[in-house]
């Protein structure tokens, strides 16, 4: 089963959730850290990185020599990332989504493919939890092809948990796309709920099965509450504000190891997810 944590807009608690729910799921368990912009969760399971990659991308290379400037590499590319000025094929990498069709309709041949470091992959374990994680190289502009990356080392034998990026953009998608489970991690605010709004939006246009825990869901206002039950998404858990749970957090411990009854709670956290998947 593939679970994936994921949040309308960034500091909701989705990195503190889905760690928690791994650590307390223990040996059965990889952890898919796609928050690769900005990758935390080994602040908490503390892995021990036993491989590691650096993870490029094909971008096309031009043989000046061959070219003839007939423009037919700038026309299919809906990116720009490849243009002629005056006598002169100038590709721009950072705008390139690898798709290759430069490649492939250049008459002369001229264009081949080299390839381009966006990032790192790392893997490891930590107590038996089975942890990858990627992390992109400062200044790229696309994280997509490192959470590709990151995903294709799915262990369909176990549980997964999928730590997505916050927001609603292409990395989510890609971190959510094919996950059997959507947990959308929300806090009970006017921001949250507007971001929830629209990560709601996103699962159901994908027709995944999806529910919500609430961090701190005894401040802030009832509107999250409402709208779930306008909607009919189930509301699976909810966290209140603790000061316990923030020390925990502060000091990089788990909610599970600094608070042991919370074990159980996550524990049935995944009993209901499962029962909401397989349907018994």
């Amino acid at each position: 089963m593939i679970i994936s944590v994921a949040s309308g807009k960034g500091g909701t608690g989705k990195t503190t959730v889905a760690t928690n729910l791994a650590a307390s799921l223990g040996e059965a368990v990889q952890f898919l850290d796609c928050d690769v912009e900005q990758p935390n969760a080994h602040l908490f399971l503390n892995p021990e990185i036993e491989d590691s990659e650096i993870v490029t991308v094909p971008v096309p290379n031009v043989d000046e020599e061959k070219c003839t400037l007939c423009g037919k590499c700038a026309e299919i590319c809906q990116f720009k990332a490849i243009v002629v000025i005056g006598e002169t094929v100038l590709p721009f990498h950072e705008l390139c989504h690898s798709c290759g069709g430069c490649v492939e309709v250049c008459p002369e041949k001229a264009i081949s493919e080299t390839s381009r470091e966006i990032g790192m992959l790392e893997k490891g374990h930590c107590n038996g939890i089975e942890f990858i994680y990627g992390s992109l190289r400062v200044g790229e502009a696309m994280s997509p092809p490192l959470i590709r990356k990151v995903r294709s080392f799915t262990d369909i034998g176990k549980i997964t948990i999928i730590d997505a990026p916050p927001g609603t953009s292409c990395p989510v998608i890609a971190a959510m796309k094919g996950a059997d489970f959507v947990l959308l991690v929300t806090e009970p605010t006017p921001f949250g709920l507007h971001d929830l709004k629209l990560a709601v939006g996103a699962v159901r246009i994908l027709g995944i099965p999806h529910g919500l825990v609430i961090n701190r869901s005894d401040i802030g206002d009832d509107e999250v509450k409402r709208y779930a039950q306008e909607e009919n998404i189930p509301i699976l858990m909810e966290v209140p504000f603790d000061r316990r749970i923030a020390e925990s957090y502060s000091r990089g411990k788990l909610i599970v190891e600094a608070m042991p009854e919370w074990r159980e709670k996550f524990l049935t956290l995944y009993e209901q997810i499962r029962q909401s998947v397989t349907g018994s």
